[in-house]
């Protein structure tokens, strides 16, 4: 054990070694120059395909015989529609808006100094994650376009998916002049190097995780580096009397099943209790196949219902299972939403715009909607292309964390002289 970890630990020494080299050389490079290298890559990946496909068709089949959930099955599986949509993300960063050396505010001191905060790189992001191989050509693009050089650490799972789209992706950024070490994909599964990531103090500069939640608590309790990242999505969708019930219930199904396995489904549903209409609602549910568990007064208008448990209205499923509970209007919704909610995404359905207003200004997550599913809870519905994770703490960044959320800044400073008294 202690040579695996000597062995993991110098290899990430020298990976970031050559990333910080190749960071320094990215923040001398045009937006135009990144740009152009982007496009390479993902029209590399593009042609990749039948590679990828094959590598992902290994992993699916080992995933399957592993006995992996339907939603971790979900994540890793690819197919020709992903792997363009993969490529379409990388494009699309592409095309975003530079961060690096953006103005975010000017101040002239009375002494005559001119005071700038710009936008600058982070430097090196290491990024440990699972299943989902579209988060190494996702997580590299907005490194590289941010400025920022990578080391990549995906799961077992999806080794050989993630070894084939890092190959194209980079056999495409270096087509366009940027360096192999700017996107490193670290070459072992053996756990060790995930500790060793998160000792690397001086070395990498940020991490972030991208997993179920066991995987996110390791990174959180261990880290010595900076840490950006979300440890549950439990997400509530509620229903006010006044909301539309047509809305209400297609908001309900998208926001539950949609995609189930990603971090942004509704795993609870809030029904006022003066809403007219709450057993239609229910049973839109279950006429998805999806399992509701629900407190007694649900129960009570769908015996077929499960009793939930205490512990339901605390639990991420991440499959097709909802709780659901009968609260006192928007202020009892509020309430769970306190005791039992992430501070993820969270929505409210309502034709009150009043209560609306309430509800958006006073529930504390990273994403609050208004008559609208949580699935679009994803950077790229906010426009923002390819996101790195999703982060629900309150320093640095929040929400979909995209290519401004991978930037810092620095003061620069101009004088004519100045000296202090």
């Amino acid at each position: 054990m202690a040579d695996a970890e000597n062995d993991s630990t110098g290899l990430i020494a020298e990976m970031g070694r050559r990333a910080r080299a190749a960071a320094r050389a990215l923040a001398g490079l045009s937006s135009a120059a990144k740009c152009r290298a982007l496009e390479m890559a993902a029209e590399a990946i593009r042609q990749a395909t039948p590679e990828i496909l094959a590598a992902n068709a290994i992993d699916m089949a080992r995933a399957e015989a592993a006995g992996l959930s339907s939603a971790m099955l979900d994540r890793l599986r690819l197919d020709p529609r992903r792997i363009d949509a993969m490529a379409e993300g990388v494009a699309t960063v592409a095309t975003l808006r530079d961060p690096v050396g953006q103005l975010i505010d000017e101040n002239r001191r009375p002494n005559g100094l001119i005071l700038r905060r710009v936008r600058v790189p982070i430097g090196v992001i290491g990024i440990i994650y699972e299943s989902r191989p579209n988060v190494t050509a996702d997580a590299a693009a907005l490194c590289i376009k941010s400025g920022n050089a990578v080391i990549l650490r995906g799961g077992s799972e999806a080794i050989e998916s993630n070894r084939a789209i890092h190959a194209a992706l980079v056999a495409g950024l270096e087509r366009g002049g940027i360096s192999g070490d700017a996107a490193q994909l670290v070459p072992t599964t053996d756990r060790a190097a995930v500790g060793a990531i998160l000792g690397a103090e001086g070395v990498i500069d940020l991490v972030v995780p991208r997993g179920g939640k066991s995987l996110v608590a390791r990174v959180q309790a261990e880290a010595r580096v900076p840490v950006l990242a979300h440890l549950d999505g439990i997400n509530h969708v509620y229903v006010d009397a006044s909301a539309d019930s047509t809305m209400a219930e297609a908001i309900t199904v998208n926001a539950k099943m949609r995609r189930t396995g990603i971090c942004g489904a509704m795993e609870t549903l809030l029904i006022d209790r003066a809403y007219p209409y709450p057993e239609a609602l229910v049973r839109a549910l279950m006429a998805t196949s999806c399992e509701v568990r629900g407190d007694a007064a649900v129960q009570a208008l769908v015996p077929a219902v499960a009793a939930a448990s205490p512990a339901d209205w605390d639990t991420e499923y991440l499959e097709a299972i909802a709780s659901v509970a009968i609260v006192d209007g928007v202020e009892g919704a509020m309430a769970h939403i306190a005791a039992h909610g992430s501070h993820h995404t969270d929505a409210i359905v309502a034709s009150d715009e009043g209560v609306a207003e309430r509800f958006l200004a006073s529930v504390d997550s990273a994403i609050v909607l208004w008559n609208a599913s949580t699935q679009f809870a994803d950077g790229g519905e906010f426009g923002l292309g390819a996101e790195i994770g999703i982060a629900t703490g309150r320093l640095h960044a929040r929400g979909p964390v995209a290519l401004e959320g991978l930037t810092t800044y620095k003061w620069i400073v101009r004088g004519t002289g100045q000296v202090r008294p």
